[in-house]
This record gives structure tokens, sequence and C-alpha cells, in this order.
């Protein structure tokens, strides 16, 4: 459970330090800049991942493994969830916040817990007992709150709607299809994880950036200061994936969700420290909600078997 909490703690480090490099130049010089900014950084950050990701695989001497894991039709899946967790969920989400605003989209799209609890529970078999049901819910009240902010519905609710439904659909399938695959002897975790960003990068360099043309725009930020801020994240981003994905083998793609989004109350204590915004009474009960919720959905408490 240590493991799952460390990779919202881990994510809310990358995401703060990630929305400090999208406020620098060159993401808010033009209003291009702005509409390829979160398109952009998704690519570069997953590709400096990807890279930490190659460190890592070769100090620990896996790069074989990752490749016999290719090989197998596990790592296939591992390939399919890449895609579904990666640019579909991502793009998703990103276009749902430019249809319809990032408070609605934080709504609904923190719901992918409970789809992907639902999903592990059709295709995994993985059951959950009522207090762990109670407290998702609760956990996702918590994150709800903790998005929520009050405002325009954006220029298309309903496409914005669909966009974040896309998103939901990617997440919660992305950690049901990577839990079944590292069912496999023969994946990891750490292999399920380098395909994982390997493939994310790959795919937006090669299909979404020369969709959306955003290549030029991508080669002037590698070369800027925020690269380094970008970077960074990446790393924290790498140790995140690294314990969720862990979490996923460990637990079960239904308790591992809950406990990664725990990452919104860990952000009221990051943009505490690198952004000194200090987080009102509201935040802090709706934080509080959403980790304790989601260490109860991930708790497991086994019968007695002499009471049995």
């Amino acid at each position: 459970m240590i493991t799952g909490l460390m990779a919202g703690v881990f994510w809310a480090a990358d995401t703060v330090i990630l929305g400090i490099a999208l406020t620098m130049a060159p993401f808010i010089s033009t209003e291009e800049a702005v509409f390829l900014a979160p398109f952009v950084s998704t690519f570069l950050h997953d590709f400096c991942s990807a890279l930490w990701m190659l460190l890592y695989t070769g100090i620990r001497k896996q790069f074989q493994g990752v490749r016999r894991a290719l090989k197998t039709r596990s790592g296939k899946f591992i390939l399919l969830g890449a895609l579904l967790g990666g640019p579909v969920g991502m793009s998703g989400y990103v276009a749902a916040i430019h249809y319809m605003g990032a408070g609605y989209t934080s709504i609904v799209s923190s719901i992918f817990p409970a789809f992907g609890a639902l999903f592990s529970s059709i295709f995994l078999k993985e059951k959950m007992q009522g207090y762990q049901i109670a407290g998702l819910a609760v956990s996702l009240l918590g994150v709800i709150g903790l998005g929520y902010t009050p405002g325009e519905a954006g220029e298309n609710y309903v496409l914005g709607f669909v966009c974040a439904a896309v998103c939901v659909l990617g997440w919660s399938l992305e950690a049901v299809i990577c839990a079944y695959g590292m069912r496999d002897p023969e994946v990891t975790n750490e292999h399920a994880l380098m395909i994982r960003q390997g493939t994310s990068a790959v795919f937006y360099g090669v299909v979404l950036l020369p969709l959306l043309n955003g290549w030029k725009f991508a080669v002037s930020a590698a070369v800027s200061t925020p690269m380094v801020v970008i970077l960074a994240a990446a790393f924290f981003g790498t140790a995140s994936y690294l314990c969720y994905y862990k979490a996923i083998h460990l637990l079960g793609a239904s308790k591992a969700m809950p406990l990664d989004i725990t990452y919104s109350a860990w952000a009221l204590i990051f943009g505490a420290v690198f952004l000194h915004t200090i987080p009102d009474w509201k935040s802090v009960v709706f934080g509080v909600m959403t980790v304790c919720g989601s260490i109860v959905a991930a708790c497991e408490i086994k019968k007695n078997p002499e009471r049995a």
C-alpha cells in the first residue's frame, strides 16, 4: 500500500514541477504555443521519462528482459495499455480541458478508478468489499472537491464531455490491461513501464505531433530553459509510474488506482513548498478525504478463519 501512496506523492511532485515549466516561454509566447503546449510538453515529458527508464533498465541490466517481454503475448497487451493510457487518455484529457474547462474535466476524469474497479471485476475477477467501495466513493468525492473550480463550462461542453469520457476509458483500461499483462512471470512491472513510456513517446513523436504540425515547436521547446524543468518533472513521473505499476502488480488494478489519485491531495503540499500557495480549509478537508478514502479502498481486511 505504501508503494501505491508513493505513486501519488511522486506524481504530485511531477504535476507541480511540470506546471511550472508550462508558465515559462516558449509555452506562453503565442496563441498557437498555448494550444500546442499540453501536447508538446506531454511528448517531451514521456520522452524524458523513457530516457530515465533506459538509464534505470541499463543499471538493472534488464534490456534482455524487456526484449523477451516484448515478444510475449502479454507484452503485446502492455503495448495496447500504453496506447490507451498515454496518447488516448492524455489526449482526451487535454482536449477536454480545451473544450469544457479544467474544473469540469477534473470532475469527469477523476472517476476513472470507479470504471477501473468495474473493468477489473469483469475481466480480472478482482472483487471489492463494501467498505472498499465506500472508501473509493469518499476518495472520488475528495478529488472532485479538490478539482472543481466554479466557472464557465467552456466553448463546447458536449464535445468536452466526450473527450473526458475517452480519457476515463483510456486510463481505466490501461491499468486493467497492464495488470493482466503483468500476470505473466516474463513481464515484470519494470519491463511493463519501459514498454509503456517508450510506446507513448514514439506514438506522440511519430503520429500525434505531425498531425498537429507541432514538431517545429517541440524542437524549439526542447532547446529552451523549461526543458531542464521538464526533465526534472519526468524524473518524479518515472518514479511515480514505477510505484504505480508495482502497486498494480502487487495489489491489483482496482486497489492501485485509488491510491494513485491521492496525488490531488499531495499536490497541495508541493504547491505550498514550491509555489508558496497556502491551501484553504476546504482543500485540506477534501485532501484528507481523498487520502483516507483511498487507503480504505486499498485495504484488505481478511476474515478470521476461526470465525468464518
